[in-house]
């Protein structure tokens, strides 16, 4: 019976190293799995990281040119609303408020030249009728009693220096 008992000891023995390799092999397996599994989102998310990194810098781009066009644009409007603003000074300090069949001009100047001078160089706009001087303020008015800009007219014959005037 020794004999019988050790035999069946051995068995059971035999039977419990083979279940507990199968376990571990299949626990093994499973963990190799998942560790696999690990690693493949891992080397995606590193390129939906590159790929979204790469987006960024596209949109920043894109954001900084953006901004580029708009001080541009910004300044544009600036000349536009002095460049206007200076034809109006001139239609105001006309006598007739310009006259003749054509559209009145105004031309940039030096300080250093008259407007008979500018206008006599130019065989489109022949006639003086006024140089001015204008100014404005940056800012939105904030009291009817405080000036927002300032104009001269200096007439058609003197090379007008403004600065000198009001300084």
């Amino acid at each position: 019976q020794s004999t019988g008992n050790s035999g069946t000891m051995m068995l059971k023995l035999l039977l419990l190293v083979t279940l507990t390799t199968t376990i571990t092999c299949k626990r093994g397996g499973k963990i190799k799995k998942l560790a696999d599994e690990i690693i493949a989102l891992k080397d995606e998310f590193a390129a939906v990281l590159n790929d979204t990194v790469g987006s960024l810098d596209e949109v920043m781009e894109v954001i900084d040119n953006f901004k580029a066009e708009q001080v541009k644009v910004k300044e544009d409007n600036a000349w536009i609303a002095h460049h206007a603003a200076a034809a109006a000074a001139c239609r105001g300090s006309t006598p007739t408020g310009g006259s003749g069949p054509s559209a009145n001009a105004v031309l940039p100047k030096e300080n250093t030249r008259s407007c008979t001078e500018v206008c006599g160089a130019d065989p489109n706009f022949t006639i003086c009728d006024a140089d001015v001087s204008i100014s404005g303020f940056a800012g939105k008015a904030e009291s009817y009693a405080t000036p927002v800009g300032y104009f001269y007219n200096y007439g058609c014959t003197t090379p007008g220096e403004y600065w000198r005037y009001v300084g």
